[in-house]
């Protein structure tokens, strides 16, 4: 039998069926954030291309330049992520690199991704550093479980008062944690930019060095889109880094919960090939941090 509705039910079916497709509408699809709207090119504008009406850049290593980008304000706290394809094929001896500094030279800030160059058929090295009041050398190397050429996958890192995180598709791969009051360094007074480059770093990137940039294979590209900062902008309201009722701040936000840190101890036991806190040719005595506890 079929179902009769009556006109005034018909009214607010069809009333509640407009609304959820509105509502489905603007989560689905949104404002489409496009580069121009929070980046500027820094260096190299004839070698970062826009695409599909600024949705979407391609940055560009040739023989003559590499690229970078920089976002158009610093922020104190948040949370930035961008999807990014790395380049195919033979990439030794290439650096793609998403990262936050204070730009503020010997004391500076500084969150690095830093994406390693490979030779055809080897894994992508991820490599990830910090800079906490002009210390750095902290380096650790990931080698990604996936082949980031292929499509986009989205880079995170999250900055808040407890903890800083990054992430590779929600997956957590580094954790470092506020610990001053064990007298540790931690960035918090000094707001960051957001920044990526593209450029040649055969004297490093590749097995040390040993492996340098073939030419032949240039140009070199990598590709970026849905670009997202959420943090307080400085200059900006004075009270906003401060807030505890920053999205970013809340209870969920200040440890791994149970899912995120196995996923991290699956990434630590089966893909990370070097951890300054283990290198003793280098530091005989761990670094603090190192023994101050996840």
């Amino acid at each position: 039998m079929a179902l009769y509705l009556s006109w005034s039910w018909r009214v607010v079916v069809a009333s509640f069926c407009f609304c959820f497709l509105s509502l489905f509408s603007l989560s689905a699809f949104g404002r489409p954030a496009t580069f121009l709207q929070d980046f500027q090119v820094t260096w190299s504008d004839s070698h970062i291309r826009q695409i599909d009406g600024g949705r979407a850049i391609q940055l560009v290593l040739d023989q003559n330049s590499g690229c970078g980008f920089a976002s158009k304000h610093k922020y104190l706290f948040g949370r930035v992520s961008m999807k990014i394809k790395l380049i195919p094929g033979d990439s030794a001896g290439t650096v793609t690199a998403f990262y936050m500094n204070s730009d503020t030279n010997t004391v500076r800030d500084e969150l690095d991704f830093e994406f390693l160059g490979n030779r055809t058929g080897q894994p992508y090295t991820v490599q990830t550093n910090i800079y906490a009041h002009g210390k750095g050398d902290r380096e650790q190397r990931v080698n990604l479980w996936f082949d980031p050429a292929a499509d986009f996958h989205t880079y995170t890192i999250l900055w808040n008062h407890h903890h800083i995180v990054f992430y590779v598709d929600a997956v957590p791969i580094r954790v470092y944690k506020n610990n001053e009051a064990k007298g540790i360094p931690y960035p918090k007074l000094q707001p960051m930019g957001v920044f990526s480059t593209l450029w040649e770093a055969d004297d490093w990137a590749t097995r040390g060095g040993l492996e340098k940039i073939d030419w032949s294979k240039a140009p070199f590209y990598s590709y970026y889109k849905d670009f997202d900062i959420e943090g307080c902008p400085v200059p900006g309201p004075a009270s906003c880094a401060s807030s505890t009722n920053n999205w970013w701040e809340g209870a969920s936000y200040q440890a791994l919960n149970a899912l995120e840190y196995r996923r991290y101890r699956w990434v630590r036991i089966n893909h990370m090939i070097y951890d300054y806190c283990t290198d003793r040719s280098r530091y005989p005595v761990a670094p603090p941090e190192c023994t101050a506890g996840f």
